[in-house]
C-alpha cells in the first residue's frame, strides 16, 4: 500500500494485542526484539555515562595529584633546616 506522498510506510508501529493477523510466535518474536532494542538503548545510555564518570575520576586525581607536586615544591622547611645544619656545622 501506498500513501498519498507517494511513499511506501516503513517501520509503522502496531500494537500486538490488537493485530488480528498475528500468530503467537511473531507476538513473541516483536516482543524479544523490542527487549532487545531497549537493552541495546540502555547499554548505550550507561557508556556514555561511564565515560563521563571515569573522565571526571581522571580530572581529580590528575588535579590531587597536580596540587600534590605543587605544595610539596612550595615547602620551605627542609631548605630552612638543611641551612642550619649548615651554619651549625660551619660554627663548629
Amino acid at each position: 500500500p501506498r500513501e498519498p506522498s507517494g511513499e511506501a510506510e516503513f517501520a509503522q508501529r502496531i500494537d500486538p494485542a490488537r493485530e488480528p493477523g498475528l500468530s503467537a510466535q511473531q507476538r513473541q518474536h516483536m516482543a524479544q526484539v523490542e527487549r532487545a532494542q531497549r537493552q541495546r538503548a540502555l547499554q548505550r545510555r550507561l557508556r556514555s555515562r561511564n565515560l563521563l564518570l571515569a573522565l571526571g575520576i581522571g580530572a581529580v586525581t590528575l588535579g590531587v595529584y597536580g596540587y600534590t607536586f605543587y605544595s610539596v615544591s612550595q615547602e620551605r622547611f627542609l631548605d630552612e633546616l638543611e641551612q642550619e645544619a649548615e651554619a651549625a656545622r660551619a660554627r663548629a
